[in-house]
C-alpha cells in the first residue's frame, strides 16, 4: 500500500487505487512484448475518458481480453466482439475492440518477422529513458517528436489508437518518458538528492 505523504505528482491525488499506479508502476521500465502489448491497448481504450476509468477496469480488460494473448485476441470472431460489446466491465466501444484485435494481428506480425515488440519501440529512445524535468507546476507535453514518429509507425504497421498523444501516455507509463516531478520519490534526481 502507498503511503499518502510521500512526496509525488499531483496527478494521483488521493485516490488509494491512483495511488498505487503512481508508487509501483507509472514510469517503470518495461520491457516485456506481451506487458506493453496490453498498456497500449489499455491507452487506446482511454481516449476520450480518463486513465483512472481505465484503471479500474483494468482487471475486468484482462479477463473479458484473455490476459491480453495477442495470439488469441487476433483471432476474435465477429461473435467473440459481439460478447465482448456486451461485457458491462469494460469501454463498450467497438471501434476500440475491433482496434485491439487488428493491433495484437500487427503485433504478431512484429514478433514473427522481427525485431519484437518491445526491441522496435524501445529503439526509439535509444533502449534506455529519456529523463526529463519537469516541476509539479509544469505541464508534461502531450505528445513529442518521438511520439509523433512512433505513431507513424505503429499505424503503417496496422495498429490502431495509437495517435501521438495516445503514445505519449503510452512512452510515460512504460518508463520510456520519466515525467515524474523532480520534487516526486519516484523521479531519479529526487532520489539522487536523497541518496
Amino acid at each position: 500500500m502507498s503511503k499518502p505523504d510521500l512526496p509525488r505528482c499531483k496527478w494521483p491525488g488521493s485516490d488509494p487505487l491512483y495511488l498505487e499506479y503512481h508508487d509501483k508502476e507509472w514510469g517503470v521500465a518495461l520491457k516485456d512484448d506481451r506487458a506493453l502489448f496490453e498498456m497500449l491497448v489499455l491507452e487506446g481504450a482511454q481516449a476520450g475518458l480518463s486513465w483512472i476509468t481505465i484503471l479500474r477496469k483494468r482487471e475486468n480488460y484482462r479477463r473479458a481480453f484473455d490476459g491480453f494473448d495477442p495470439e488469441k485476441i487476433a483471432r476474435y470472431t465477429p461473435k467473440k466482439i459481439e460478447r465482448l460489446m456486451a461485457d458491462e466491465g469494460i469501454i463498450r466501444n467497438r471501434l476500440k475492440i475491433e482496434g485491439a484485435v487488428t493491433s495484437a494481428q500487427a503485433w504478431l506480425k512484429i514478433q514473427e518477422e522481427g525485431p519484437g515488440f518491445a526491441k522496435l519501440l524501445w529503439g526509439y529512445v535509444g533502449g534506455k529513458p529519456i529523463v526529463n524535468h519537469l516541476h509539479l507546476a509544469d505541464p508534461a507535453p502531450a505528445e513529442t517528436d518521438i511520439s509523433r514518429a512512433m505513431s507513424k509507425d505503429l499505424k503503417k504497421r496496422g495498429f490502431k489508437f495509437v495517435g501521438p498523444t495516445i503514445v505519449y501516455a503510452f512512452m510515460q507509463a512504460t518508463g520510456m518518458v520519466n515525467d515524474h516531478a523532480v520534487t516526486c520519490f519516484r523521479h531519479p534526481e529526487f532520489k539522487a538528492r536523497k541518496g
